[in-house]
């Protein structure tokens, strides 16, 4: 209801303007296909309607927006924002009116609205926004008008230095729990207006669903002995996991030596390996001996290779001319070992020499 009659208050006054007029200090750049604020506004500019378009405040909007020291009014709504960053409208202390409806936001950071100190209507309808921060809006000491209509909040923790008029919390699934406690009681001790408030209920628990959250019962007791028992948790989880870090320190400082110790070993060890495999010497000492089985059916040799193959060795002279007499025994039966092998190929060879 708001968003619309600030809508069409607006738009009824300026409809004719579909470009900037800044001789009236208004600009009207709605509905253009705008991926971003335009860079060529001038600075004295007060009302700035951008609804429509495809704007994310991403990139260089937030420093555009920042140029705009005159601005009175914003209107964002019908955009593609999706987060509002901190500090995002900062140098805006002019602002009376901020749309920021029909986007994708899911996401507001605490400082997101800082600096709007003359700030009074905030309509942040038809979002995606789950959760806020307590914070978010304690900067906005002149917010009077406050819309959240058709989000995702389930709970919203309220300051009581807030004075609002008017806020409209319809279309959220709200859980009546403690979490909800501080919202009821601000709505009841204050005289702010709830606009819709018949569709302003309970979603969780299901003994509650449809209940004005107003009205809906939260007992103080409950919320407060379920605050001490969360906080006796948390001291308990703290205490435990001191006692298991004091435990664990003293084991660590004794151990430091043996585990140096283990460390050392595993790698001189494993640079011995592998120095014995990589070492040429190494392996050629550990693999140039080795054992063959002699087949059975291996032909025999004949007295020709013996005669070649004792070509290489030096003949024995004596003081005689007479030529030196190298005599073979040649076996034609091969004597196994115990171990099933031979371990010379020949029978051991005799040189003699004629006396």
């Amino acid at each position: 209801y708001l968003q619309n009659t600030m809508s069409d208050w607006l738009y009824s006054r300026y409809y004719s303007h579909k470009h900037c007029n800044y001789n009236r200090v208004i600009c009207e750049d709605s509905g253009k296909n705008l991926s971003r604020i335009p860079t060529d506004l001038l600075p004295n500019v007060t009302i700035l309607s951008l609804k429509n378009n495809k704007i994310t405040l991403k990139d260089n909007g937030k420093d555009i927006l920042q140029r705009l020291t005159n601005l009175t009014e914003l209107y964002l709504n019908e955009n593609m924002i999706t987060v509002l960053c901190n500090n995002s409208f900062y140098n805006l202390t002019k602002l009376i009116i901020l749309d920021i409806s029909n986007n994708l936001i899911s996401i507001v950071h605490p400082a997101a609205f800082a600096g709007l100190n003359q700030l009074s209507v905030l309509n942040l309808s038809y979002n995606r926004i789950t959760q806020l921060d307590s914070d978010v809006f304690s900067s906005l000491k002149s917010l009077r008008v406050l819309n959240l209509q058709n989000n995702f909040l389930k709970s919203f923790h309220i300051k009581s230095s807030f004075k609002l008029a008017t806020i409209t919390l319809a279309g959220n699934p709200w859980n009546c729990s403690c979490d909800l406690l501080d919202l009821q009681i601000c709505l009841t001790a204050s005289n702010v207006t709830m606009e819709n408030e018949n569709n302003t209920t309970c979603t969780f628990p299901k003994t509650k669903e449809k209940l004005s959250i107003r009205a809906a019962t939260i007992q103080l007791a409950d919320c407060e002995t379920e605050k001490a028992s969360l906080e006796t948790s948390i001291t308990s989880n703290s205490a435990i996991n001191r006692r298991s870090t004091a435990f664990l320190l003293p084991l660590l400082g004794k151990s430091w030596t043996f585990l140096v110790g283990v460390l050392g070993f595993v790698l001189s060890t494993t640079f011995l390996i592998f120095t014995a495999i990589k070492c040429p010497t190494w392996y050629h000492y550990l693999i140039s001996y080795s054992h063959r089985r002699l087949e059975e059916n291996d032909p025999e040799i004949t007295e020709q290779e013996f005669s070649a193959d004792m070509n290489s060795f030096p003949a024995v002279s004596d003081t005689s001319n007479e030529d030196p007499i190298v005599i073979f025994e040649k076996t034609t039966e091969f004597e196994h070992g115990e171990d099933g092998f031979i371990e010379d190929k020949y029978i051991d060879s005799y040189i003699t020499e004629e006396s």
